[in-house]
């Protein structure tokens, strides 16, 4: 189970950057399923040719980055829908990732990387890389806090929340998708990056499925813990992708067909979607934000 943790842990960085698309922007970005690819494998080349392993999660970042750049031109320059914008992108990274990594498979395991010291003194798989992996998701997800907490990250949630009001306002709408879709990319290759290093290999059908996995962590967070503020939404993000990733290690235990587990997967986000919706939690959920309105109300 401590390896489900650490590998939940890993993909929290993931769900991060699609909680932001996904639930600040209001955007459907299906990029990530490319740029997740080319964040490991432009990492992969990197270490690969000797540079250090910080420098090429740097790179994967920055390729992760740019991918967001193109989705978000090709939607705010090009008038094209959002959904069909992320499309085209991932499409165009399937090509695009194949030719930075030269093959489809990129080893890792002679190289050195982020994970080689934990390796080397038998950390993986131990409390002690569970509580590093959480205190590297944790810093990621204070930083967006932060952002968003400033007055441009301000200008980005009121774009999501509505974006002709936001327009009225002032506020650069087009400019602040990019930017905001550029983020999350970069978080997302950024997972890519740390999950290539902690596998041992880049592959490029690594990210196939993977916006699933994104939305399953952020809607089972959501459902588990609500998002009455920023900070409990970027926290039930992360902690949603611990969850998803303990009930998938769960159902491969129990003997499923690791075939399955898209499918569980889809379930699973069914099931997170709709069950809150239900009469008993619906309520309880209605009574507690009017409790906490109320509360407000008397403390002023």
């Amino acid at each position: 189970m401590i390896i489900a943790l650490e590998i939940g842990l890993l993909y929290a960085v993931m769900a991060i950057g699609v909680y932001l698309t996904y639930r600040v922007l209001d955007f459907p970005d299906l990029t990530v399923d490319g740029s997740f690819t080319t964040g490991a494998a432009t990492t992969a080349v990197f270490i690969l040719a000797g540079a250090p392993p910080a420098l090429a999660m740097v790179a994967g970042f920055l390729s992760g980055v740019i991918a967001g750049i193109i989705t978000g031109g090709l939607h705010v320059w090009g008038n094209i829908n959002p959904l069909l914008a992320g499309i085209l992108t991932q499409i165009a990274l399937y090509s695009i990732n194949l030719r930075i990594m030269g093959k489809a498979n990129l080893p890792l395991l002679r190289s050195e990387t982020m994970f080689t010291p934990l390796r080397e003194n038998q950390m993986l798989g131990t409390w002690a890389s569970v509580a590093m992996f959480a205190v590297v998701a944790a810093i990621i997800g204070g930083l967006l806090y932060w952002f968003l907490g400033t007055r441009y990250g301000v200008a980005i949630r009121a774009t999501g929340d509505n974006e002709l009001m936001a327009k009225a306002q002032g506020i650069n709408t087009g400019q602040g998708k990019i930017v905001g879709l550029a983020i999350s990319n970069g978080l997302v290759a950024l997972c890519g990056s740390l999950i290539a290093q902690y596998q041992g290999f880049a592959d490029i059908s690594m990210g196939i499925g993977l916006i699933v996995a994104g939305l399953a962590s952020v809607i089972v967070g959501q459902a588990i813990f609500g998002m009455t503020a920023v900070w409990q939404a970027v926290f039930a993000a992360a902690i949603g992708s611990v969850i998803y990733r303990g009930i998938i290690q769960l159902a491969l235990n129990a003997g499923l067909n690791p075939n399955d587990m898209k499918l569980i997967s889809a379930v699973l986000v069914v099931l997170a979607l709709t069950i809150p919706s239900l009469s008993p939690l619906k309520r309880r959920r209605q009574k507690r934000i009017r409790d906490k309105a109320v509360a407000q109300v008397g403390a002023q």
